[in-house]
């Protein structure tokens, strides 16, 4: 939903648009209490305050489906984490989402290495309880200081053994973090549970990677580093029958990004992947 962010529209307007590109799954951002912006209609995320069933009602008017919720919250610290990510589940519940993504956030500078994932085992403890009630999952996303690597991603959904803890790809936040993104998608295949296919522009790529540890959307997919039919290779081979949620700035590229994503699909064979 991030492409509407660029005209200061509200959450339906976005899913309008998306729905007249050719859009089916959508991944709404959400957020706790009330905010201007949101409020006055000039930005897409929902609050949570509301009922979801209004959310719901909304997509449906639009022929569209929730693929995941986006809850990005500081796993590290758990006064904030906890409500907040047992709400989006219930919230996901409600509508039919299936995951509920997230990264570990900031890194609070007072916490040891040890330290951290400690917090971060009791936050997911405390949330998957309720997640595993409601059956939705819990995606971690590579989009900090821990997860941008790997072996720290695998980390952190290996953390409490629950089969609702799962991983929420990012390529392009996986290539500014320094990784191979087609290695690091092979890596955490066993915890694939949804996907942001972001791709990252050739001029971004340079300037950004290995310096950052992500960014908050991509260029049109096709139109940067990302090699797409790589992906779906990966993701046909391993049977991924889930979702690919294009993350980009402007409507063109998420026109664009559909395009290219479903000539690319049209390559691999059966269809297991949706857009």
């Amino acid at each position: 939903m991030e492409f509407i962010h660029c005209e200061d529209r509200p959450f339906e307007a976005g899913v309008e648009r998306a729905a007249q590109i050719g859009y089916r799954w959508f991944e709404p951002m959400v957020h706790n209490g009330r905010e201007l912006l949101s409020e006055a209609g000039y930005f897409h995320s929902f609050w949570m305050d509301n009922d979801a069933l209004e959310m719901k009602k909304i997509l449906d008017r639009h022929g569209a489906k929730a693929s995941g919720l986006s809850v990005h919250c500081p796993l590290m610290r758990p006064e904030i984490s906890v409500p907040y990510l047992e709400t989006a589940v219930r919230f996901a519940s409600a509508i039919g989402a299936p995951v509920v993504d997230t990264d570990e956030g900031i890194r609070p500078d007072w916490l040891s290495d040890s330290e951290c994932f400690q917090v971060m085992k009791y936050t997911l403890t405390r949330v998957l309880q309720t997640a595993e009630r409601h059956g939705v999952y819990i995606g971690i996303e590579p989009h900090q200081s821990i997860s941008k690597r790997t072996n720290g991603l695998f980390r952190i959904p290996t953390l409490v053994k629950s089969p609702f803890l799962k991983v929420n790809y990012d390529t392009g936040n996986a290539l500014l973090g320094g990784e191979d993104p087609y290695k690091g998608l092979k890596a955490v295949f066993s915890l694939l549970i949804h996907i942001h296919a972001k791709d990252i522009s050739l001029q971004q790529a340079d300037k950004e990677k290995d310096k950052v540890s992500g960014t908050p959307v991509g260029c049109g997919c096709g139109e940067g580093d990302i090699d797409w039919l790589r992906v779906m290779s990966i993701l046909a081979e391993g049977g991924y029958t889930g979702v690919l949620s294009v993350e980009c700035g402007t409507p063109r590229e998420a026109a664009a990004s559909l395009k290219h994503l479903q000539a690319a699909l049209s390559q691999i064979g059966p269809k297991t992947v949706d857009i």
